[in-house]
C-alpha cells in the first residue's frame, strides 16, 4: 500500500536542521523531481540561499534559529520555501503569497505541500524501493574538502549535480573557517 503524500513530506523532516544553502539545496531536490518551473519571470524555480534570506526579510518564511553562518532552518522553513515556489509555480506574486501564508497553521502549510507535491513524492518514494530492492549498490561521489575530510555524495540523488556538490563543499569550508582551501 502506498504511502500517504504528506507522510512522504514529512520523512524530509529527518534531514533538518539545514543552513540556508542546505535548505536550498534540500528544496530544489523537490522542485526539480516535481517538475516546477514558475511562470513569473523573475521568478527562479530553484531557490537559493540569497533567496532565502531575502524571503525571511519579507517575513515570507519565519526566523530562522540562530544568525548569520549560524542560522539553521527547520522542516516548517523547508514548508512554507515550497509552498513559495508552489504559488510562484501558480503565477502568484510575493505580497499574494506572504498574504495566503499568514496564519497558516503547519498542518495545513504541511497538506498544501504534500498535496501539490503528491505525484514527485510518490515517484520517488517508488524509485527508493525499486533501487533497494532490485538495483545494484549504488555509485558514491567523493569530494574532497580540505585534509582529512572527504564529502560523499550517491552519484543517483540530486545533491550529486555539480552546483549542489560545489554549495555542499563550500559551506562545509566555510563551517570548518577555511573557505580559502582550494581542491
Amino acid at each position: 500500500m502506498a504511502e500517504s503524500p504528506v507522510v512522504l513530506l514529512r520523512a524530509h523532516s529527518r534531514h533538518a536542521p539545514w543552513n540556508a544553502r542546505g535548505l536550498a539545496a534540500h528544496a530544489t531536490s523537490l522542485v526539480d523531481a516535481a517538475g516546477f518551473r514558475p511562470t513569473n519571470t523573475s521568478a527562479r524555480a530553484a531557490p537559493s540561499a540569497r533567496a532565502i534570506r531575502f524571503y525571511v526579510a519579507q517575513r515570507l518564511l519565519d526566523r530562522p534559529e540562530g544568525a548569520g553562518t549560524t542560522a539553521t532552518y527547520g522542516y516548517r522553513h523547508l514548508l512554507q520555501l515550497l509552498a513559495i515556489k508552489i504559488r510562484q509555480r501558480e503565477g502568484q506574486t510575493l505580497e499574494v503569497i506572504k498574504k495566503e501564508l499568514a496564519g497558516v497553521s503547519g498542518e495545513q502549510l504541511e497538506r498544501r505541500v504534500a498535496t501539490a507535491l503528491a505525484p514527485a513524492l510518490s515517484h520517488s518514494a517508488d524509485l527508493t524501493v525499486q533501487k533497494e530492492d532490485t538495483q545494484p549498490p549504488a555509485d558514491w561521489r567523493r569530494i574532497p574538502v580540505a585534509d582529512g575530510i572527504e564529502l560523499h555524495v550517491r552519484t543517483d540523488t540530486p545533491a550529486a549535480r555539480d552546483d549542489a556538490v560545489v554549495g555542499m563543499r563550500d559551506a562545509i569550508r566555510a563551517a570548518l573557517g577555511r573557505s580559502d582551501i582550494r581542491s
